[in-house]
């Protein structure tokens, strides 16, 4: 059977929800449809390439305009859905899983867990904010339940949106607020100017309406 709808992401908790909460609106006998884990480079050469409608991304305030400009390059644009701070997230056992605030400089040597963009990726492309800032321990992985394994398995952290809702393997996590001023820009690529499908746009509908009642100011 062919595949009738299919989003590229990066790998937020929200968008996996959505992504399930549209699969269940529409119902029926039948179906195909895909959601895809990639690299931020991957999503964009899924949505261009157009092997998937739309790819949700999160853009960091201080890196967008790099980001932007490969995403128009590759005859694309990004629609900022929500706005969101940055979290620290770590294991629930983690010494610090109780602070009010964190800054980057609380967690110095504790390992810090993220994901594997490629080693010619610009720094823009991280999905997590702040990853430019230096680290001697760092370890990096391409799949969403590995790191929280990885970050349990460590007592490491990442850094992230916080939005750990509706799914099990972020049950082993928490998250406490980030001292920074970086925000997060939080929302989708589409062909430039292209009009979603009907599932497209009940998907983002479903996303924007999660990212409402869970993204956070602080």
């Amino acid at each position: 059977m062919t595949v009738t709808f299919s989003v590229s992401q990066q790998h937020y908790l929200f968008s996996v929800q959505a992504f399930a909460h549209t699969v269940l609106s529409l119902g029926g006998d039948e179906y195909v449809y895909a959601l895809r884990d990639r690299t931020t480079a991957g999503v964009l050469e899924d949505v261009a390439e157009g092997s998937s409608e739309l790819g949700v991304i999160v853009q960091t305030s201080d890196t967008a305009a790099e980001l932007d400009a490969a995403i128009a390059a590759a005859g694309l644009e990004f629609v900022k859905l929500a706005e969101s701070a940055p979290r620290i997230a770590l294991p629930v056992s983690h010494p610090l899983s109780n602070a009010e605030r964190l800054r980057i400089d609380d967690l110095v040597g504790w390992p810090y867990i993220c994901f594997d963009q490629g080693d010619d990726a610009a720094p823009a492309f991280a999905e997590e904010a702040l990853a430019c800032v230096p680290r001697s321990k760092v370890v990096k992985c391409t799949d969403r339940a590995s790191l929280s394994e990885l970050a349990t398995a460590l007592n490491g952290y990442t850094v992230t949106s916080g939005i750990l809702v509706g799914i099990a393997d972020g049950s082993s996590l928490t998250t406490v607020a980030l001292d920074t001023e970086v925000r997060l820009h939080l929302g989708y690529v589409r062909r430039t100017n292209a009009q979603l499908s009907d599932i497209g746009q009940r998907f983002v509908s479903k996303l924007e309406r999660g990212l409402e009642l869970y993204a956070r100011s602080e």
